[in-house]
Parts: structure tokens; C-alpha cells; sequence
């Protein structure tokens, strides 16, 4: 039986900015309903016990977020959500106040997007005053995460971009070093009880479309992940983010035999033996990262 240390349940595909970094979702905007949330709980629950509220779109979109939480740690999961931030004054007493939440990553680097309705301060300073109450009165772990940098550091616009926040990070946390100099020597930092930040390359999301194709290599989708998306299609890893390797529909067959079903096995047993098998994985860029 196949386990997956996440899984990934689209709740929503709508999303309230445009990033670049990010392409726009081409399936119908969905708001994914409680009951096949239910459903889905109830046929991984021998799969996984740890669930991520997002493929594409925003989850703090979702107007039913709160009894999403709910129904999740009815069912014993934990779940992690990954957001924007600019909606998170909004739904800070929500998220605080639910035991199923294990930890919120903020996408700092998407400030860019929404330069038209707030200031870099007032967005940075909403995202920091939730960390710093989730650190002090919960155990939800806070991610800031600036995955905005080009291969080459010692030459990047974002680098300069994001000195600004760090600094604002600095001043909201009191600290006594800069962080940029500590980021000089590793990824991640902790800043403080349950808060992190770490910076990262840009990466690229797969493209059915691009032309270069790589037909080696390893991934870990359908092996330490699988994801499900607003409609209930099964793909086979977050980056999927268009339904293209469609494994089935969780609404019209159960999930067990979607993912031991022939395309799945066809998959996993094809990167077992360093083959990529699907055309959008023979596409992606993140994948390639496990091929050393």
C-alpha cells in the first residue's frame, strides 16, 4: 500500500492575485464542497495523515475554510496551508483558533502582485503579527519563504528586493544579526519559536508546451506525494497544476485503485527505474533537482 507524507487537497483553485512566478490556473474556478472533502478524507485516511490545502488558488479564499479545518481534525489530520498573505487579517482569528492546523507558509515573494493594493510594509507587517501570535499562544509553525532568487546571488534583482523585508523581519523580531548574513551560509533560518524563513531559487512550473524533454531521472510524486484537485482528479504531485496526468476522479472511483490503477503504475515503476514515462514530467525543471 502506497503511503504519501503529503497530500495535497486543492480546496480551491481561485486565486485574488496574478504573480508572475505563478501561472494562471486554465481549469473552471472551483470552490471544492464539504462533502467531497469528506469523502476524500475517508479514502486516504490508510495513505496519509498530513494534507496541504493547495495546488493552485489561495485557500483563505475558500468562505468555508474554518469547517474545513473542523472537519479535518474530526477525521485526525493535520494540515498545512500555503498563502499569499494578503488576506490573512481576515482570517487570522480562524486559523489561530483551529487544533488541526500545523503550520501556514507565507509566499513573501508574492508581494509583486499586489503592489496595486497595499504597501510592502502593510502587507509584510499583517503576515508578522499572525507569526507572532501563532508562536506565542498556538503550535502552528509560520514559514516566510522568499523563493525569488535566480541560481546566481551574487547578481539578483530579487536579492536587492527582498532587503527591505528582511530588515522589517528584523525590526518585528528584535533580533540581534542580519539576516541577510546568515542566509549567506545556509537556506533557512529559525527567527524565533515556530517562525522560519528561507530563501530559494525561482523555480518553473511544468509545461506540456515546452520543447525540451528529459526522459532520466527520479521524483518522488505518486511516492512521497499525490495531490487531488478541485473536482476530485488525481494527479500524481503538486506541480500539476492543470490536471494534464489525470488518474482518475476521486468522485467516480475510489482512490485506492486510482493510484495503483496501469498509468499510475506505469509512473512509479518508470521512476523506480530512473525513466520518465509521463511528457509533462519529461518537462519539469523541479524534477530534475533529484537526478544527481
Amino acid at each position: 500500500m502506497k503511503k504519501f507524507k503529503k497530500t495535497y487537497i486543492e480546496i480551491t483553485n481561485a486565486c485574488n492575485l496574478n504573480c508572475e512566478f505563478c501561472p494562471k490556473c486554465e481549469r473552471n474556478l472551483e470552490f471544492m464542497k464539504i462533502e467531497l472533502f469528506e469523502k476524500i478524507l475517508s479514502q486516504i485516511k490508510n495513505h496519509s495523515k498530513h494534507i496541504y490545502f493547495h495546488v493552485k488558488g489561495e485557500p483563505s479564499l475558500h468562505p468555508q475554510l474554518g469547517k474545513f479545518l473542523d472537519v479535518a481534525h474530526t477525521h485526525g489530520y493535520k494540515v498545512n496551508i500555503t498563502t499569499n498573505g494578503t488576506l490573512i487579517k481576515n482570517s487570522k482569528h480562524t486559523l489561530l483558533s483551529k487544533p488541526a492546523l500545523r503550520q501556514v507558509n507565507f509566499s513573501l515573494h508574492s508581494f509583486d502582485a499586489n503592489v496595486k493594493t497595499t504597501t510592502m510594509e502593510k502587507y509584510l507587517d499583517e503576515i508578522l503579527i499572525f507569526a507572532k501570535e501563532a508562536s506565542r499562544n498556538t503550535n502552528i509553525i509560520s514559514a516566510l519563504r522568499l523563493w525569488n532568487l535566480s541560481e546566481d546571488n551574487n547578481i539578483n534583482l530579487s536579492k536587492e528586493k527582498n532587503r527591505y523585508i528582511l530588515r522589517q523581519i528584523e525590526d518585528a523580531f528584535n533580533l540581534d544579526y542580519m539576516i541577510e548574513e546568515k542566509l549567506a551560509q545556509q537556506r533557512g533560518i529559525k527567527l524565533t519559536h515556530n517562525v522560519y524563513l528561507n530563501q530559494a531559487p525561482r523555480f518553473n512550473w511544468p509545461d506540456i508546451n515546452e520543447s525540451e524533454d528529459s526522459l532520466y531521472g527520479f521524483c518522488y510524486g505518486l511516492r512521497d506525494q499525490v495531490a487531488i484537485l478541485v473536482d476530485g482528479t488525481v494527479v500524481p504531485c503538486c506541480l500539476d497544476g492543470e490536471g494534464v496526468i489525470n488518474l482518475g476522479n476521486i468522485q467516480y472511483t475510489h482512490f485506492e485503485d486510482i493510484i495503483e490503477n496501469e498509468r499510475a503504475n506505469t509512473l512509479y515503476n518508470g521512476f523506480s527505474n530512473r525513466n520518465v514515462v509521463e511528457p509533462l514530467c519529461q518537462k519539469c525543471d523541479y524534477r530534475r533537482k533529484f537526478n544527481s
